[in-house]
Parts: structure tokens; sequence; C-alpha cells
């Protein structure tokens, strides 16, 4: 086995390979990204316990054959490599790794054959389209509320669903709520409810842009994900999601709008002095201002005012701040509305004007 290829190219795509593989794996071979060089391509596979990724890049190929090598050195290897051009040989269980044009550096890396790597599972449903663009903004309105209380592993991932016109992601845990909702294709069969892990959600984010489209298959137990020239899969998370329609308030008396910025700021600041534990702050929300302040703590107290549109009765609610800065900083809007009912009650922030997600915090004890 022979290649030459970009190490910039190449680099791409083994940091997403290294990033899959990057958990401590009890089977020895999972810690190694597989590689098969064919025709004028170079196959990447990296797996896990339960997250795929394959991917091709354009190599010249002098000799075709396939092997697998230690991920985290071979990461290390192209990341620090000095040239643009890398030479990849393999010689019985030893690759090489060196420039094109000099001798050194030379690196010498043992290898595990290649059919000692698990064979990737194949989906028997067919995938369904959605503008990429759409589904990268569900997933950033929602990741971040997931539980990570293993004790309700129902809640460690990402909810999704066909519900009648549209296809529908939520995310819970069980004291906040976000629910962002796209309209469907009309040739996308109804399918059950399914749980995604976040560790694939949170890699195709990352590494995908806003153009095109993404396909997507759901089996039993497997979600399947193409786009580009990349093809990801991952086991499903077992359990039955909570029925969070339960959550979503039907109505609330009370709203006020705030600009997005000014609120992040203000948080930001007021987090200097929140007690560690609780993440507890105070919005004191009375005619035309907002106060945003912290607990008397042994550090000391911090108060803040900005500017909102509200006209009603004064009213104090306390809430976790992380909870209230996370979905400020995932929409981009100039505007955001808080909706509320009451000091104890469930408030719910969306932009303004409305679209199609929103959230819901639940109230802490004052």
């Amino acid at each position: 086995m022979k290649f030459i290829c970009n190490k910039e190219v190449l680099l791409k795509e083994i940091s997403i390979a290294q990033e899959i593989i990057a958990s401590k794996n009890a089977i020895l071979i999972l810690s190694n990204i597989y590689l098969e060089a064919v025709k004028d391509s170079l196959i990447i596979k990296a797996k896990d316990m339960k997250v795929n990724f394959l991917t091709k890049v354009p190599v010249t190929v002098v000799e075709e054959g396939s092997t697998t090598v230690y991920g985290d050195k071979f990461f290390g290897i192209i990341s620090t490599f000095p040239y643009e051009e890398i030479e990849f040989s393999q010689k019985e269980n030893v690759v090489i790794v060196k420039p094109t044009t000099q001798k050194k550096p030379e690196y010498k890396l043992k290898s595990i054959a290649s059919d000692k790597f698990p064979e990737f599972p194949v989906s028997s449903e067919p995938f369904f389209e959605m503008p990429i663009k759409d589904f990268r903004e569900m997933v950033q309105q929602s990741i971040f509320a997931v539980s990570d209380d293993e004790t309700r592993y129902f809640m460690n991932g990402v909810y999704l669903e066909k519900s009648d016109d549209k296809i529908n992601m939520v995310a819970t845990d069980g004291r906040r709520l976000s629910f962002v909702g796209k309209p469907a294709n009309k040739k996308i069969k109804d399918f059950s409810g399914v749980i995604i892990p976040p560790k694939i959600l949170s890699t195709i984010v990352k590494r995908s842009g806003d153009e095109g489209l993404i396909n997507i298959s759901i089996s039993d137990k497997m979600i399947f994900i193409n786009f580009a020239s990349y093809q990801f899969s991952s086991v499903l998370i077992e359990g039955m999601f909570p029925n969070y329609k339960k959550v979503i308030p039907e109505s609330q008396e009370f709203s006020l709008s705030v600009k997005r910025e000014e609120m992040l700021d203000a948080l930001h600041r007021v987090s200097l002095m929140v007690e560690k534990k609780s993440h507890r702050i105070y919005l004191g929300i009375s005619s035309g201002r907002m106060s945003v302040y912290s607990e008397e703590s042994e550090i000391g107290t911090v108060e803040d005012e900005i500017p909102c549109k509200y006209d009603g009765e004064d009213i104090t609610i306390a809430l976790n701040y992380r909870y209230l800065e996370e979905p400020f900083k995932v929409m981009t809007e100039d505007e955001i509305k808080i909706r509320f009912s009451g000091a104890t009650k469930a408030i719910t922030i969306e932009p303004v004007p409305e679209k199609d997600f929103f959230h819901i915090v639940m109230p802490m004890q004052s």
C-alpha cells in the first residue's frame, strides 16, 4: 500500500476520525483509523462503540491496499508534519510517513491488519432529504438542553420525530426544554420518534456547512446520516422520551422583550458573582426595566439593569443563569421575548418575530 496526498486535505478528515475515537476504547482496534487506498481515493473509517464515520479524499494511489493505524499518534504526526505533501507507505505491519521531496522526518508506526476492523452497519430503511442548513439549526437550538444525568438515560439525547407535516427536535433535562420544528418534505414517510446521542450531532454540526442536502435513514436501533463525502451512523438511545407536550404552557399572561446582546452582557457580568453550585440569579421585572442580580453570598453580590419592553405588575423570578444564557447564545435575532405567568411557573424564551423554535425554563425557588 502506498499513496501521496496533501497534508491539509488529509488532516481535515483525520481530525474528524480522531474526534470519533477520542474516548478510551476497551477494544484496541477501535483506537485505530482504517485507511484504504483504491483507484484515486483514500477511504477513511473510524468508530467507537456507538458512532461510525466514513469518508473519501482524493489521493495519488501508487499501490492499492488497506491497513489501520493508531489514531492518536497518526493525528499527531499529520498535524505537525512540516511539508505540504505526504508519502504514506506500508511494509508488513509498519507504515512509513515521510515527505515526498525530503528524506526526513520519517515516521514508522506499527499497524494492525485491516481485516481486524469491524464491519459497518448498513441501513435497511430508505433515506429522506432535508436542507442541511435546517438540520444544523435544529441541532444548535436543542442540543445544549440534553441531560447529562446517566440515571435518566432516555434524556441523554435529542428526540427526533415526524409529527404531521413537521420534523421536530426536542431536548430536555427535566428543568428546561428546547423545541424546534421544520417543515417536512411530503415524501418523508412516517417514523417513530427516536433519541439520538449528542456525539454524532455535534460532530456533524462542526463539519457541515449551510449548502446542500443531508440524507437521513432511521432503523430500529440505528440512525444513518450522509452529506457531501461523509457517512455517519450511530446507535440510538433506547427508552421512552418524556411527553414533552405536557411541559409546553398553553398560555402565558405576561411577556417582555429585551435586546439579546444587552441580556447576554448583563448575564456575563452577574455570573462573575454567582454561587457555583446553584447558578441562581434573579430577574427583577418592572415597567420598562429589568434588574439582573445575584444572591447574597460569602463573596458578595452584584446587580445590573437593562431596559426592557414590559408593562405589567412587578415580579421577581429566580433562574439558573446558564439556562438563560445558553438559549440566548444560540439565537441570532436582535430582540428576544420572554413569556411567563408567575414567579414559580415556566418561562418561554423565543425570538422576535416568532420563529420555529422556543425554549422553556423552570424557575428556581427564591
